[in-house]
């Protein structure tokens, strides 16, 4: 299969402003190879570094890479901005979804998708577009005139980022605690979701950051990474996700 995406070395701290004392590192030359149409979970303890892992792939300003790279179909994206590597096909769903007042989920997405794929598509053509998804998705037809994740539930703000990733069609796409909390139905309906997601786009890369297995009995990934102290001390398969919820991460702790 075809290389995606490659992280090499990847160390990273808080970004500090000039003539401050700088953070200490959270990511301590970490290493990831995702291919075409391949889903990797991450898994790791609080303070691991899994949720700057995916800030940092998204450009976030709050982040200073000082070693190693992020390449992302052949260009090397280390020092790109958030909007170029969005604009290339990187997607990003945020564990805390931020939200928007007085800018409707609509108008979002016909702005996103102007700027991802220059398609100048009218607010009609789009509602057309956003149906099909919504009823995927468990979603009401008025969702999208709703401004964007204000006083939405934790479900809801989770499904917007999956009808978001349906709609922008990325070749990455990076879910940040997709499953955090989300009951068992909400889960269910994102689970599948996904997969519909997939179905469509084979050859879309996943890296999927989760701290529990039910979200990925689900999705039944194709590479399970456990990682811990700002490094991925394991790799394997679902089998590891079976040894993490037996021994916990303390079986883990020494690999680092």
């Amino acid at each position: 299969m075809t290389e995606l995406f490659q992280v090499v070395g990847l160390r990273v701290r808080p970004a500090t402003e000039q003539g401050a004392i700088p953070g200490d590192e959270i990511l301590k030359g970490l290493d990831l190879t995702v291919r075409a149409g391949e889903v990797h979970a991450i898994m790791g303890p609080n303070g691991s570094g899994k949720s700057t892992l995916g800030n940092t792939l998204l450009g976030s300003p709050e982040y200073e890479v000082t070693a190693g790279s992020i390449r992302f179909q052949g260009d090397d994206v280390t020092d790109w901005p958030a909007d170029e590597r969005a604009k290339a096909g990187m997607f990003l769903a945020f564990q805390y979804p931020q939200e928007i007042a007085g800018v409707s989920v609509i108008q979002f997405l016909r702005q996103a998708l102007s700027a991802r794929k220059g398609l100048d598509l009218s607010v009609l053509e789009l509602r057309l577009a956003t149906m099909d998804w919504m009823k995927r998705l468990g979603m009401d037809s008025s969702f999208v005139d709703r401004y964007l994740n204000e006083g939405f539930s934790g479900g809801e703000k989770k499904r917007n980022e999956i009808m978001q990733m349906a709609i922008l069609e990325p070749e990455l796409a990076i879910l940040d605690e997709t499953d955090s909390g989300l009951d068992i139905d909400a889960l269910r309906i994102v689970a599948q979701g996904i997969r519909e997601v997939r179905a469509e786009r084979p050859e879309m890369g996943v890296v999927l950051v989760t701290h529990y297995q039910r979200l990925l009995d689900e999705i039944q990934p194709d590479h399970v990474h456990i990682m811990v102290g700002g490094r991925i001390v394991q790799s394997g398969g679902m089998e590891l996700v079976e040894q993490l919820e037996r021994d916990g991460y303390e079986a883990f702790r020494t690999h680092a």
